[in-house]
C-alpha cells in the first residue's frame, strides 16, 4: 500500500471539506445579515399605514405626518441597493427586494416621498437613483468592474 497517496489522498478531501465548510457558513451569514435586514424592513413597514401600502394618496397633513418613516424606507432601500452593489446580498434575495422597491415606490404616496427626497437630497441616494433609472432591471453587483469585486472579495 503506498501510504504517500492514501496521505495525499486524506489531505485533499480535508481541503474540500473545509472549503465547503466554509462556504456553508459564509451562506448562512449572509443569510442572517439579508434575516436581519427584512426585519428591519418589516418594523419600518409597521408604522407606515396600511392604505399607503395599498396605494392610497394622503392629504398634505398626514402626508408630512408620515413622512419620516417614508424617508426611512427610502434610506433604507439606498442601503440595500449599496449592499447588493458590494456583495453583501445574494442574487435570490436581491430579486425579491429589488421586487419590492419597484412596487413600494410606484405607490403614489411612496413616490411623493421619493419624489421629494431627490429633489432635497442633492447627490445623495445615488445607487437607489441609478437603480431606478434603469427601470429597476439592473443588479447592482453588474455596476463594478470584475478587478474590484475581486479586491472586496479578497480584502473585504
Amino acid at each position: 500500500m503506498n501510504w504517500d497517496a492514501v496521505g495525499s489522498i486524506g489531505t485533499a478531501v480535508a481541503v474540500l471539506v473545509a472549503a465547503w465548510q466554509v462556504r456553508r457558513n459564509t451562506q448562512q451569514a449572509t443569510t442572517n445579515f439579508e434575516d436581519d435586514l427584512s426585519r428591519e424592513y418589516r418594523e419600518l413597514a409597521r408604522y407606515i399605514p396600511v392604505p399607503v401600502h395599498l396605494g392610497a394618496e394622503l392629504s398634505d397633513e398626514d402626508f408630512r405626518t408620515v413622512y419620516p418613516r417614508l424617508f426611512q424606507y427610502i434610506d433604507l432601500s439606498n442601503e440595500q441597493v449599496f449592499l447588493r452593489l458590494t456583495g453583501r446580498i445574494s442574487r435570490t434575495t436581491w430579486h425579491q427586494w429589488r421586487d419590492g422597491i419597484k412596487t413600494n415606490l410606484s405607490q403614489p404616496t411612496f413616490a411623493r416621498a421619493w419624489e421629494e427626497v431627490k429633489a432635497t437630497a442633492g447627490h445623495r441616494f445615488s445607487e437607489l437613483r441609478r437603480l431606478e433609472s434603469s427601470d429597476f432591471n439592473d443588479d447592482p453587483r453588474r455596476w463594478l468592474p470584475v478587478l474590484e469585486k475581486l479586491r472586496q472579495y479578497w480584502w473585504a
